[in-house]
């Protein structure tokens, strides 16, 4: 009887209070992607790139292709200096988590304004390390006005 009992506690624990590493994993993604979001909303380039991992590389929505860590944050800069009242919003639509749990796809919808483009679909790989998740490569396709 005892080991029924231990049983049930276990599994009532664990759906009441604890969330599958998926689970868990997919949360701390979509919480850097809101930071990030937060992050271009202010401008502030040091929090934007702070979710990048040092080789990070993106392909925008124009073709253009940036790699690194500190050519992105040159790339911020440029980019709010040419078009001040710019703010991009990405919305995960789907997150993946590697069987290992140490890679992720994300993929979503991207909308900008005062851009030269109203948005479109994106991707991006994340990887983990040392339990934190950071964004390793990012496509962006612009498929709006």
């Amino acid at each position: 009887m005892y080991k029924y009992i231990l049983i049930a506690t276990f599994f009532f624990t664990q759906a009441t209070f604890g969330q599958t590493t998926p689970q868990k994993d997919e949360n701390l993604i979509k919480a850097a992607r809101t930071a990030s979001n937060a992050a271009i909303a202010k401008q502030d380039i040091k929090g934007i790139v702070e979710c990048m991992m040092p080789n990070y590389y993106i392909i925008t929505g124009r073709g253009t292709q940036v790699a690194g860590k500190d050519t992105v944050e040159a790339f911020w800069k440029k980019t709010f200096a040419e078009m001040p009242g710019v703010l991009y919003v990405r919305t995960p639509i789907q997150i993946t988590i590697s069987k290992n749990d140490t890679l992720a796809w994300e993929t979503g919808k991207w909308v900008a304004t005062q851009s030269y483009s109203g948005g479109g679909n994106y991707s991006a790989q994340w990887h983990k390390a040392n339990g934190v998740w950071k964004t390793q490569a990012e496509l962006f396709v612009s498929l709006e006005k």
